[in-house]
């Protein structure tokens, strides 16, 4: 199932990579990131350039440039990554998205969605980058 678009999964999973880089003051290269990572170089850079107008990153030009994070990995949560790539109000809308939806006027989804994403909100806010790129470190999962 396919909750987030391609341009969150996509965005977590390149902070992911810059977290669980050895050195995490130096620059990730966006290249190598893309080529390691088979995602297109110009759409990763777009969505890099959002999280840097946003804060989450600093980006560098040149031959040693690239992105790392503003702050320790261990204080950006998934739930600011997702609101700034899928929107403020990502946890406040229809997962059918219909604009109107409510206690109202529910849709078939409504009951059942109000329940899951209360719990991705907090599985959200209590996940940090440093959770995840551990699991990297640790050589138990793939990016």
């Amino acid at each position: 199932m396919k909750v987030l678009s391609n341009a969150s999964i996509y965005g977590l999973r390149a902070l992911i990579y810059v977290a669980s880089q050895k050195n995490e003051k130096e620059y990730v290269s966006i290249r190598e990131m893309s080529e390691s990572m088979d995602i297109s170089f110009h759409f990763l850079t777009k969505i890099l350039q959002t999280l840097t107008k946003n804060g989450i990153l600093y980006s560098s030009r040149g031959p040693h440039g690239g992105v790392a994070l503003t702050r320790p990995p261990g204080q950006v949560f998934m739930v600011e990554i997702v609101k700034i790539l899928e929107g403020e109000d990502y946890f406040d809308t229809c997962f059918l998205g219909h604009p109107d939806c409510g206690i109202a006027a529910p849709c078939p989804m409504h009951d059942f969605w109000i329940n899951v994403k209360s719990v991705f909100l907090d599985r959200f806010e209590k996940t940090s980058l440093e959770e995840l790129s551990a699991k990297i470190k640790e050589g138990k999962l793939r990016l």
